[in-house]
């Protein structure tokens, strides 16, 4: 996967004219161009260009595209925040990475949904948007939002929930048997793993190694002697130079000199300024 994202990203710099500038004005407001007319037609304008196989393969092929354009609900205050929220997410993304990597990331999901739909019947823009929000949280995780406009929480918490869900929501189908069910939102936000795999395989290895070192014999030796030390003296590291101690100047950074023969400690002003020990 990592060679894929490597591929779009050298694509998107030898083309940066490609893809449609602001694109999620243009989803916003098509979206709500066909929330509209549901209201005056009996929602016969989604029923038109929302995704269906069977009417596809009857000749109907602006349903391939059209899809992403059914609103998300029918409530009117429940789909103007959850446009409103998309439309910011979509933004924000397009700013972070350009024009051309969010279309590809964009048009890589619409692509996903209509492979899987042609073959399961049935597709559906809400686990794209989903995926656009998992990149959101991935690139800013520590960003607030206010929840029902009062409780401020972090996205990645926010993420969390949604991905709980999304498991939840995928056992729930094969504990019935639906087997489409369970992979339509597996299959829909695969365009989320394949641009973000790289940066979740980094994640897991930086976390691999730090688990390993907390815990590697050399540094539990080494904090049970430095726990040793300032029970008994008071201090954990002393400069073999000035003297300075961890506890009288707590700001202090202190490093170990590998060239010393020993286990001797400089305070920042001598580490690169004293004789070495043999």
């Amino acid at each position: 996967m990592r060679a894929i994202e490597n591929r779009i990203y050298r694509f998107c710099r030898e083309h940066p004219r490609f893809g449609i500038p602001n694109l999620m004005n243009v989803i916003v407001v098509g979206t709500a161009i066909v929330y509209l007319l549901d209201m005056f037609s009996g929602y016969m304008a989604s029923n038109l260009i929302g995704f269906s196989s069977y009417a596809i393969f009857h000749g109907q092929i602006w349903r391939l595209l059209t899809f992403v354009f059914e609103p998300l609900s029918a409530r009117p205050l429940n789909f103007v925040l959850s446009l409103y929220f998309y439309w910011w997410i979509g933004s924000s993304l397009e700013r972070e990475w350009g024009t051309p990597y969010f279309n590809c990331f964009y048009l890589m999901g619409v692509v996903l949904n209509i492979i899987f739909g042609l073959v399961a019947g049935y597709a559906s823009a809400t686990y794209l948007n989903l995926s656009m929000f998992f990149a959101f949280a991935v690139l800013y995780p520590d960003m607030q939002v206010l929840l029902f406009f009062i409780i401020p929480i972090k996205i990645k918490w926010l993420a969390w929930v949604d991905a709980a869900l999304f498991g939840g929501s995928i056992l729930l189908n094969l504990l019935h048997l639906n087997i489409v069910g369970a992979l339509l939102p597996v299959v829909a936000i695969l365009n989320f793993f394949l641009f973000f795999w790289g940066t979740i395989s980094d994640a897991a290895n930086y976390r691999k190694q730090r688990f390993q070192h907390q815990h590697a014999k050399q540094t539990v030796d080494f904090k049970k002697a430095a726990k040793t030390a300032y029970q008994q003296k008071g201090y954990i590291h002393k400069c073999a130079v000035c003297g300075k101690t961890d506890t009288e100047f707590p700001d202090m950074e202190f490093r170990y000199c590998s060239k010393c023969s020993g286990y001797y400690c400089y305070c920042m002003e001598h580490i690169n300024d004293h004789e070495h020990i043999q």
